[in-house]
């Protein structure tokens, strides 16, 4: 990412970009940024975007070859394409002719680091990941955003804020505007701030399920389980995601086990962030052996099925049967 800082800060630019990553928000505003270093705002004779699987090799190169039109750059967005994930092999070929003039930017949430293409791009262009950030610089990124708008939040605060929308920075972005839309007039954000108007995922309520289940607070579960309905939510989906959330955690305790315990980087690489991690780690422990980490462990081995419509089983998909599993594993 600092590669690509200092190309837009020094009007170097490479003929073409690879922006992949998980971090969503993150590729589409350093597209955005990229672009309008190349060409000025409103120029539409000298930008062209093609967006999907669809997409036309052939006719990415002939708008290549074309001069830019009372302007320094040519530039041509290409959004999810799968040109990285699958051959493309008129593409690669043509990455080393690609004309001063022009600058291909791809932005790909799938790519094959062993394909053709990416290994040309690597070495005529530059490739940019985009990861999940970690708690500290999200932090720092939330209070830089609060300091513009005139607001002030304590650390516990923010952790409430974060603990409600995760770490995916799309998400953040649109809980933040309305958190400050709802403050208006006043200096600090509270946590009674935070709990009124920012939409909790719902990967938070399976993972508070989780501990409740862990816990052997049966009541506790079934008013997550019951509010999760009310969500919308139906039983399969909650289901899987209870097992999902339950590998994340006994992955932790398997690293854990391999040396000291730092939250910050081993739980953002298990798509948790520490905030949940830290009240999570004695309940892996204690609830290791319990019936309902069993079954759990269970569900683990077959949970890849879920999405398929087949439970544990190989049963027919149905509502009744995962609402009778997960009544069994809370009261297991």
């Amino acid at each position: 990412m600092k590669m690509l800082m200092e190309d837009i800060k020094n009007k170097q630019f490479k003929n073409i970009y690879l922006l992949t990553g998980e971090e969503v928000y993150l590729r589409m505003q350093y597209r955005k940024k990229l672009k309008e270093a190349l060409v000025e705002d409103g120029d539409t004779m000298n930008v062209a975007i093609f967006s999907g699987k669809g997409t036309d090799p052939k006719e990415i190169i002939d708008l290549a070859e074309t001069m830019p039109f009372f302007a320094e750059h040519r530039v041509i967005l290409i959004d999810d394409s799968g040109f990285t994930k699958n051959a493309c092999p008129e593409l690669a070929d043509y990455v080393a002719q690609i004309p001063e003039s022009t600058c291909i930017i791809l932005n790909e949430a799938e790519v094959d680091k062993r394909g053709k293409l990416y290994k040309a791009i690597k070495s005529k262009g530059r490739v940019v990941e985009f990861e999940r950030q970690d708690e500290r610089t999200l932090m720092r990124w939330v209070l830089t955003v609060l300091k513009k708008e005139g607001r002030n939040i304590t650390e516990d605060t923010m952790k409430a804020f974060l603990g409600r929308t995760g770490a995916d920075m799309e998400n953040i972005s649109k809980e933040l505007e309305k958190l400050i839309c709802y403050t208006m007039g006043q200096d600090t954000i509270t946590t009674e701030d935070v709990y009124a108007v920012c939409t909790e995922q719902t990967e938070n309520r399976i993972f508070e399920m989780i501990q409740s289940i862990t816990e052997k607070n049966r009541r506790k579960a079934m008013d997550f389980y019951a509010d999760l309905l009310a969500m919308k939510e139906p039983p399969m989906r909650i289901l899987f995601l209870i097992t999902r959330q339950f590998q994340q955690l006994m992955l932790l305790k398997q690293m854990s086990a391999e040396g000291p315990f730092r939250t910050g980087k081993k739980s953002f690489d298990s798509a948790l962030c520490p905030w949940q991690i830290s009240g999570a780690v004695p309940e892996i422990y204690f609830g290791g052996s319990s019936p309902g980490s069993r079954r759990l462990c269970g569900y683990r081995r077959t949970g890849q099925d879920w999405p398929h419509g087949r439970p544990a089983g190989g049963r027919t998909a149905d509502y009744e049967v995962y609402g009778k599993e997960l009544r069994a594993l809370i009261f297991s």
